[in-house]
């Protein structure tokens, strides 16, 4: 098993709340001056996901590539924007990795595309397998590793299962079993229901839900605005929290009763049994958007699949992993980003396990 050098914050960011704002709100305006690596030569294409939707997808393919790592990112947002995603993108194209990164089901430009909703992993894991095979198509090498972070985590586990699902030792549009590496995830969203009602009864919890409602309803006017006739906008007006944006907007379409109903099909922490392929969990005991009773089960869920290879690091907040000049020492890290240096570190393990 590959030994990771202990996450090590700055002092002043042992605190969930305290990473989870700094890294969002310093990491945006600073991020290209933590690195010395060059944004990946894009080119941009329209690949079909599962049920025909078309998803807008960046990829870079560097000479002598060994293997290909798609990723998406978390509940909102649109590529341009997504700079930690970008950062993971210009890190695995330096290590030789194609990289496929695309904007996820009614997000960005796959928004301007088609009207169709979210479904938090049920039908965006056919996604990721079908963008693998479309990549391959493109020159992409396999191994397919599939890559996300928070809400977005849980769609790339949603992915690895999928492809299991959909090859089952045959082939899936010209991909074997084989071909599917696994995946790696960084603070993924496990349990809706219960990380939900967690994170409106925190105070810092209400307002960053808000924030993330507030930007849900623009993406819902965003796609009513493009394709008219697709959204009510009595139901727009009503979705002025996550749960009213899911209840208004996302259960009738995916045939679901209830949001409770919906939050549990969608749930990745009852996916953890089922995946087969290595596949790293990064995850923080103080994430202040989960609840905490997740943890025991996620390492019972962990502990019991040998496919499954967790993280648990007592920092780290959300999506933040700031590594303090300590850190970077004792890792031998270029830079601050500690969970993407981990993830390509333990890529690099899995290709030598392999080798």
């Amino acid at each position: 098993m590959l030994c990771y050098s202990a996450y090590n914050p700055p002092r002043f960011l042992k605190n969930g709340v305290a990473m989870t704002v700094y890294t969002a709100l310093w990491g945006e305006r600073y991020w290209e001056q933590t690195t010395l690596l060059s944004e990946p030569p894009y080119h941009t294409t329209v690949l079909i996901g599962g049920q025909g939707v078309p998803i807008f997808t960046w990829v870079a393919i560097p000479k002598n590539a060994h293997s290909t790592i798609i990723a998406t990112y978390g509940i909102t947002g649109e590529l341009d924007q997504q700079w930690f995603l970008r950062l993971l993108g210009r890190k695995a194209y330096a290590q030789g990795y194609a990289v496929v990164l695309f904007d996820w089901r009614a997000h960005g430009k796959t928004a301007e595309l088609s009207p169709t909703l979210t479904s938090d992993g049920l039908y965006e894991g056919e996604d990721f397998v079908r963008i693998a095979a479309a990549a391959a198509k493109m020159g992409c090498p396999s191994k397919f590793w599939f890559t996300g972070f928070s809400l977005g985590g849980q769609l790339a586990l949603w992915g690895v299962k999928t492809a299991t699902d959909l090859i089952q030792g045959g082939e899936f549009l010209g991909l074997r079993d084989s071909d599917i590496g696994g995946g790696v995830v960084i603070c993924p969203s496990l349990d809706s229901w219960r990380s939900l009602d967690y994170l409106v009864q925190q105070p810092i919890g209400k307002y960053l839900e808000k924030a993330i409602a507030g930007n849900l309803k623009k993406l819902a006017w965003r796609i009513h605005d493009l394709h008219p006739g697709t959204i009510d906008p009595a139901a727009i007006e009503r979705a002025n929290s996550i749960w009213a944006f899911d209840h208004e907007l996302v259960i009738s379409r995916l045939g679901f009763d209830s949001v409770e109903a919906y939050y549990q099909a969608s749930s990745a922490l009852q996916l953890l049994p089922q995946i087969s392929k290595p596949t790293l969990i990064l995850y923080a005991a103080d994430d202040p958007l989960f609840h905490p009773e997740i943890i025991p089960e996620l390492q019972a869920a962990c502990a019991s699949n040998p496919a499954l290879d967790l993280w648990l690091t007592p920092h780290g907040g959300h999506v933040g992993y700031v590594s303090s000049k300590a850190g970077q020492l004792q890792a031998e890290d270029p830079d601050i980003w500690w969970a993407w240096n981990r993830t390509l570190q333990w890529l690099e393990n899995q290709r030598e396990i392999k080798s």
